[in-house]
């Protein structure tokens, strides 16, 4: 078998000269050039079985020479890597037909790995899809390995409609995600349509989800199209999706099953033409567990997860963060603002629990308030220390875990309704409060087990006790 050739265009000498050694040792004969002339020569004479090429060459861009590659030879694989980690640059690549996006700097394993997988697969066609190339604001902002791995998955799953789940916590950005998978994928032409189910009273989920006929309940007085007719032809988001009673949850799976719902009230089945994106800050893995969320439907929305990574696991992307929301401030006809190095550096030490939707209002709250041109860090450590002293305290966690326990209960109720168990009503719904309740805190808390046994007014090894004894997994360092 005769070894295969790959191509590598890249105008760093360095770049080449640890590509050519890497692949040569995973036994590939390798080409090399610091331009994309050379390249297109090698193409055109039809050499190489794989193309590794950089974005940002001298004579050429690229990315605008991976659609003249795919016209010539569609077979060819084209891996493109590129110091220009953002969004639109790995877009660009999956639409244009690349096989992967590599951000730099890259693991060389990884890259050996890519282009083993890149010549055993399958040819495919070429890619039909297209997009702008202006330089539009991007809607997801960072270019730490945390945020290459989210852009990647983005890039790979704007070419299907496959069921996404996205998961993080607060404030990660889960809806802006949701709107790149649409704005770039093959429904951006129809509408996003975004419902929070934490947002609806339960009564009203059913009928907002799927639509109302006149007459079909007291106070319908004409026929509503819900949330699934509204989005049609487009894509359906369902955020905090762990917040859906049972009953609309078994609704939901069913539509999910037959592609086809009916309005209430209504007779008439109408197609679910929807991409559907589901996301939740919620282990839902724990609430299968606590009978408050079905396991058939989280299999049916988890066909692709995404996690999203907490703004305290990609700290380095909050100087660019904190640059954009002062444009933003300013486009919102506020003063233009500069920070000084001192003053992003205490932003990077922060925890930021509330993550880069707090970094937004804390610069924009910087940015309207206070007078200097330069923001120092004073001002930064006046605004952290005014946000700290009220939402993160413990009485605020205790309120939010007094406003899950009664959730909890309620949706205990109403699981059983009326027929409710004949006996030992308090040991069966403490068992079920118990463990999210002892989850909650050691969530609020970090893994803190000494401030969680204090917030919950336990004696540590009695804390640890019940951890060991509920089979709960604490992971420390997480708040």
């Amino acid at each position: 078998m005769t070894e295969a050739s790959i191509l590598v265009a890249d105008d760093d000498t360095g770049i080449r000269t640890v590509l050519n050694q890497a692949l040569g040792r995973a036994g590939y004969a390798v080409r090399s050039t610091g331009n994309a002339a050379t390249l297109w020569n090698w193409i055109e004479s039809g050499d190489g079985d794989l193309v590794i090429t950089d974005v940002v060459m001298p004579d050429e861009n690229g990315l605008d020479l991976i659609p003249r590659i795919r016209k010539l030879r569609p077979d060819l694989r084209i891996i493109v890597m590129s110091a220009q980690n953002t969004l639109l640059t790995a877009v660009k690549a999956a639409e244009r037909g690349a096989f992967e996006y590599l951000p730099k700097p890259f693991d060389l394993s990884e890259l050996v790995t890519v282009v083993k997988r890149a010549l055993d697969t399958p040819s495919d066609k070429p890619s039909s899809k297209s997009h702008t190339d202006d330089e539009e604001r991007l809607p997801l902002i960072g270019r730490s390995a945390a945020m290459q791995e989210v852009y990647r998955s983005v890039a790979r799953l704007i070419s299907t409609d496959l069921t996404v789940m996205i998961t993080g916590e607060s404030g990660t950005g889960k809806e802006l995600v949701a709107r790149a998978l649409h704005d770039y994928g093959q429904r951006r032409s129809g509408p996003f349509v975004a419902v929070n189910m934490a947002a609806i009273p339960r009564e009203l989920i059913e009928s907002e989800l799927f639509g109302h006929e006149k007459g079909a309940f007291t106070g319908a007085a004409q026929r509503t199209s819900g949330k699934f007719e509204q989005a049609a032809s487009g894509t359906l988001f369902l955020d905090e999706i762990g917040d859906m009673p049972s009953e609309a949850q078994t609704r939901l799976l069913r539509v999910l099953q037959e592609g086809e719902y009916t309005i209430v009230g209504g007779r008439k089945t109408i197609k679910a033409d929807v991409r559907i994106i589901a996301a939740t800050h919620r282990d839902l893995t724990e609430l299968i567990k606590m009978g408050l969320f079905r396991e058939d439907l989280y299999h049916r929305l988890n066909v692709v997860p995404m996690r999203l990574p907490a703004l305290r696991q990609r700290t380095e992307d909050i100087p660019e963060l904190v640059q954009h929301f002062l444009a933003e401030a300013v486009a919102d006809g506020l003063p233009e603002k500069t920070i000084e190095p001192a003053a992003v550096a205490r932003m990077k030490s922060y925890r930021w629990p509330g993550n880069v939707r707090e970094l937004e209002n804390t610069v924009k709250r910087l940015a309207a308030l206070y007078a200097e041109e330069s923001l120092g860090i004073d001002a930064v450590e006046m605004e952290l220390a005014t946000v700290s002293s009220t939402p993160s305290s413990d009485e605020t966690s205790q309120e939010n875990l007094t406003d899950a326990v009664e959730k909890h209960l309620n949706q205990y109720f109403s699981r059983y309704g009326t027929d409710l168990p004949p006996d030992g009503l308090y040991d069966r719904v403490l068992r079920e409060i118990e463990r999210p309740l002892v989850s909650l805190t050691l969530n609020a808390t970090a893994g803190n087990q000494l401030k969680a046994a204090r917030v919950l007014g336990l004696n540590r090894n009695t804390l640890r006790k019940k951890i060991k004894d509920l089979d709960i997994n604490v992971i420390r360092g997480i708040g």
